[in-house]
């Protein structure tokens, strides 16, 4: 049995251990392959839900020197502003208002339209299977076997108390 001795494993390890840096919050390989950026879910963070009327934190965390010169303005008389500025307000502090979270969107369309693709591809693959891959069907699924068949059993009087041949008038050639 091969024995390894503790510098053999730390020079295997430390040949194996790939070169892996973070810098702000962001994760790069030794390859330049991979870049994986973290978010810190322990800050405020900003969505539009119906459910919460006020998020967290603004939409708009860095302000524009238009946005400060706005924001200035806000704390004046609000009857001084024009519809143009409050607008401009209210997208400062939220994304979408409430109609347009609201909104319906035209992703169901395109889920049905997958939908639809898939099942015709699906019917188009029975169909080839049902030409080259399954056997013909055999012969007792033809009607002229089936008639063939219930004659015989008539005539061979099969369950005659309850079963097929009660229910058949001998004397006329005809079912009761």
């Amino acid at each position: 049995m091969l024995r390894l001795t503790s510098s053999c494993v730390g020079s295997l390890l430390a040949r194996r251990a790939t070169p892996a840096v973070t810098i702000s919050g962001a994760r790069m390989s030794g390859h330049g392959h991979e870049k994986v950026t973290t978010v810190d879910m322990s800050k405020p963070m900003y969505w539009d839900r119906l459910d919460t009327p006020l998020p967290d934190r603004r939409y708009k965390e860095v302000l524009t020197d238009a946005d400060k010169t706005l924001k200035q303005k806000e704390k004046g008389p609000w009857s001084q502003l024009s519809k143009e500025e409050k607008i401009a307000l209210y997208r400062l502090t939220f994304h979408r208002t409430y109609p347009e979270m609201k909104q319906t969107t035209q992703e169901w369309k395109t889920v049905m339209g997958c939908i639809f693709i898939f099942l015709g591809i699906t019917g188009l693959v029975v169909c080839w299977q049902s030409v080259y891959v399954y056997p013909p069907r055999p012969r007792t699924f033809e009607d002229d076997w089936k008639a063939k068949q219930l004659k015989r059993m008539l005539d061979m009087r099969v369950n005659p108390v309850e079963g097929l041949s009660s229910k058949w008038d001998y004397e006329k050639g005809q079912w009761k």
